[in-house]
C-alpha cells in the first residue's frame, strides 16, 4: 500500500493521540470522518497500523526500577529461552540481537532484591549484563515520513 501525504498526516495525528477522533483528525488533514475511517481501515488490513495501546507508568504502579538486560545464551540455550522469555511478567520488550550478545530485554522490578531474584533465572540461560535505567530521555517517538 502507498503511503501518501495524506495517509502519513493521519499517522501523524493517531501517533500523537490514539485516541483522536476521526472527525478531529478530518479536521486536521482536511478531509471527512468517513474518509480518514476508510483510510485508517486500509492501513490496518495493510500492517501498517499494528495496534493500539494505552501507555502504564510501571513508577506510578509499583515498580521502583527498570532495567536493560542483555544475555548472551549458553550453547544449545538460546531456543528454550525464546520460549521461556515470553512468560515473564517483568519484561516489557525483548529483542534477538547481533553482536556478542543474543538478547536485549527491557524489564521492570519491584526493588533490588526482586531484580537479584530475577537475574537468578536468567542464568541458567546465558551470561547476562544489567544496566539499571536512570531517566527515559525519548519515548515512543513518532515514525516521520523520511523523504
Amino acid at each position: 500500500m502507498k503511503i501518501d501525504s495524506l495517509n502519513w498526516n493521519i499517522l501523524n495525528c493517531l501517533q500523537e493521540n490514539a485516541r483522536m477522533s476521526n472527525a478531529e483528525i478530518g479536521r486536521r488533514v482536511g478531509i471527512s470522518s468517513p474518509a480518514v475511517n476508510e483510510r485508517i481501515k486500509k492501513m490496518e488490513d495493510a500492517g501498517i497500523v499494528n495496534g493500539y495501546k494505552t501507555v502504564v507508568s510501571p513508577f506510578e504502579t509499583g515498580y521502583q526500577l527498570k532495567a536493560i538486560i542483555t544475555l548472551r545464551a549458553f550453547m544449545g540455550k538460546l531456543k528454550p529461552f525464546l520460549e521461556k522469555v515470553k512468560t515473564y511478567d517483568e519484561v516489557l520488550d525483548c529483542y534477538r540481537i547481533t553482536g556478542n550478545e543474543n538478547i536485549v530485554m527491557v524489564v521492570v522490578l519491584k526493588n533490588q532484591k526482586h531484580l537479584e531474584s530475577f537475574i537468578d533465572q536468567l542464568i541458567s540461560y546465558g551470561e547476562t549484563k544489567t544496566q539499571i535505567v536512570l531517566s527515559h530521555v525519548v519515548a515512543n517517538k513518532a515514525i516521520k515520513r523520511i523523504f
